[in-house]
């Protein structure tokens, strides 16, 4: 299979020298994304588009190579083509009626053309006349420009024809990699996790930061957004998952500053310890979920008063945006799941918070605060590359595992929706339910106590994690089912 690849447009208007870096890094990302489904799948450069081939011919390897390529940053769309050597007009008339001649019976048609390169024809003309032989070779009942049933659509590069079957559209932005790092305060909801999806697609290279305020099953579903965001977005970088725990930090604040600033203090010291992580990591830009007046804590006044405790450039990609808007762009990316179900903490719970809170008032009630708990939150900081955040938090759960499900025993497929739909788990006599694994949490307590579940999925790890958290909440009906 060969595919056209075409680079976002704003690429093309780059200087040749960036525009050139920019190409070479989105070429190596595709070969660094598709290397386990094609060790030798070959990616070669031109200055406007990247030509793919694959010897890859498995249905599911397609299909898989296609989604990723739909979801890679630096791609406006790619075309799927058959390649041939450049002939007469008569000949790209027999290659196009080789694909297209069935389908045209009957069919208003047009056909585009696309050309590069130094011939003495137009575009035009090889419109006009693949189009009139085709209509009378194929039977087809007419040409139309404007409203067409079918486009027969080929390009013609030097001395190559395309035709082109397909198109696919992707997300557009920048190459990772082309740009700088950044580290995006991750807290798994809607708005952090569409901002982090809109610094990906711009290029810049983020890796996450998380203070857990709400213990280990807040920890786990936003390790698993974040695995999502970057699969899904940006695995051509390898990036890492910072969990800084904050509970004691937020104690600190409960008990030491005043109810009503406690919001512009707790963001103040998150973005005091983002930074000094920034810093480890020499990473000069933050990046947050906040939009203008969303919360008390995010009118210009208290956005102003929490950016002046870092120097480091605060970007907020969602600042002028609606939450209806973030949270279709959330359906769409496919973070919404995640966010409605993530499990709930104890966050700071205001009476009349400050909307307008002054600098030096706040000043004076992080006086109060001990800023040795900050610093032992910084200091048990985990970092963990995120390609091995899931199995490592799946390591030294000693959880009970059957390779059998008995009769009466219940299998929770929590994989994935897409995943249990393209290959479900069926057992003959045994019953199994699908509930996706950042819906179980929330979902478990409504099950029957009186039966006996096993979690399902395809490593065993996530199935781990989850039986660990629900045993840990007092559910002792849980096992793992690990097939032999």
């Amino acid at each position: 299979m060969k595919l056209i690849v075409k680079v976002f447009p704003e690429i093309t208007i780059k200087s040749r020298p960036v525009r050139m870096r920019f190409i070479r890094q989105l070429a190596k990302n595709i070969r660094a994304v598709l290397r386990d489904l094609d060790p030798a799948v070959v990616v070669n450069g031109v200055w406007d588009n990247l030509e793919l081939e694959t010897r890859v011919t498995e249905p599911r390897a397609l299909k898989e190579m296609t989604e990723r390529l739909s979801c890679m940053p630096g791609i406006a769309h790619f075309l799927q083509v058959d390649e041939y050597p450049l002939g007469d007009f008569d000949d790209i008339v027999a290659k196009c009626k080789q694909h297209y001649g069935d389908a045209l019976a009957g069919k208003i048609f047009s056909v585009r053309c696309k050309r590069g390169g130094h011939h003495t024809f137009s575009s035009m003309d090889v419109e006009k006349y693949v189009g009139s032989q085709l209509r009378r070779q194929c039977g087809a009942a007419g040409i139309s420009l404007k409203e067409p049933e079918i486009e027969v659509r080929i390009e013609i590069r030097d001395q190559r024809l395309y035709v082109i079957h397909s198109q696919h559209n992707s997300i557009g932005g920048y190459p990772l990699g082309a740009l700088e790092q950044t580290l995006v305060l991750m807290s798994g909801g809607f708005d952090s996790t569409v901002a982090a999806y809109q610094i990906m697609r711009r290029g810049l290279m983020s890796h996450f930061c998380f203070f857990n305020l709400g213990g280990r099953a807040h920890e786990l579903g936003v390790m698993e957004v974040a695995h999502f965001i970057w699969k899904k977005y940006g695995s051509s970088q390898r990036v890492l998952f910072v969990s800084v725990p904050f509970e004691e930090v937020l104690g600190e604040i409960l008990g030491k500053v005043d109810n009503s600033h406690m919001g512009v203090v707790l963001k103040r010291m998150m973005l005091r310890a983002a930074s000094k992580i920034a810093d480890r990591l020499d990473i000069d830009a933050l990046v947050t979920g906040e939009a203008i007046s969303q919360v008390s804590s995010q009118t210009l006044p208290n956005l102003s008063l929490i950016d002046c405790v870092t120097e480091k450039l605060v970007l907020r990609p969602l600042i002028a945006s609606h939450k209806q808007d973030i949270i279709d762009l959330a359906n769409e990316i496919g973070t919404a799941d995640f966010a409605k179900h993530m499990p709930e903490y104890c966050g700071v719970i205001s009476v009349n918070p400050k909307t307008h809170a002054k600098r030096n008032r706040v000043e004076y009630e992080e006086q109060q605060f001990d800023m040795a708990v900050l610093e032992r939150a910084l200091e048990n900081a985990k970092l963990v590359p995120i390609d091995r955040v899931i199995d490592e938090l799946g390591q030294d759960l000693q959880i009970e595992e059957v390779s059998e499900a008995l009769a009466g025993q219940i299998i929770i497929d929590i994989r994935h929706p897409d995943a249990a739909e393209d290959e479900p788990l069926e057992l003959a006599g045994i019953e199994v339910q699908t509930m996706p694994f950042y819906a179980l949490n929330a979902r478990f307590k409504e099950l029957d106590p009186t039966r006996q579940y096993l979690l399902y999925c395809d490593k065993g790890v996530m199935s781990r994690l989850h039986a660990h958290h629900l045993l840990s909440e007092g559910h002792a009906n849980v096992r793992v089912y690990r097939p032999s």
